[in-house]
């Protein structure tokens, strides 16, 4: 049986929260900076992290939790900016690679290099808090 829930409990989940969301706002704040919405942003970090040959819309819905059709028109916005291109499979015409841009590999990066600072900066308070849950 779990045990029950006291006042620190609370504190530590409500003060975990607050922490995530600091860092979810800075990070929209960043994209926003380099004209990319959150999501996009995400996508382009999705497909980056992804082995090549995992790189597709499939995987981008997968791992921004989004229904296919909602996926596919974001990879769509993402073509259109210059941001990623399609790559169809010599064994599946069907199925599409997602490539990053040079343009994009540099907006990543810029992106990417922040929130390692931003999540480093953070980590001391998010240890702490995750300390208290043992």
């Amino acid at each position: 049986m779990d045990t029950p829930l006291e006042d620190a409990d609370y504190a530590a989940l409500a003060e975990f929260r607050h922490t995530i969301r600091r860092f979810l706002a800075f990070s929209e704040a960043h994209a926003a900076r380099v004209g990319l919405t959150p999501q996009q942003h995400q996508a382009l970090l999705a497909i980056r992290a992804a082995h090549p040959d995992q790189a597709t819309v499939g995987h981008v819905a997968e791992q921004l939790v989004l229904k296919p059709h909602s996926a596919t028109g974001l990879i769509d916005r993402l073509a259109a900016l210059g941001l990623i291109t399609r790559e169809t499979t010599e064994n599946d015409r069907r199925r599409a690679l997602l490539r990053l841009t040079d343009k994009a590999l540099g907006i990543l990066e810029e992106l990417s290099a922040a929130h390692r600072d931003e999540i480093q900066r953070l980590r001391p308070a998010l240890s702490a808090i995750l300390n208290q849950f043992d």
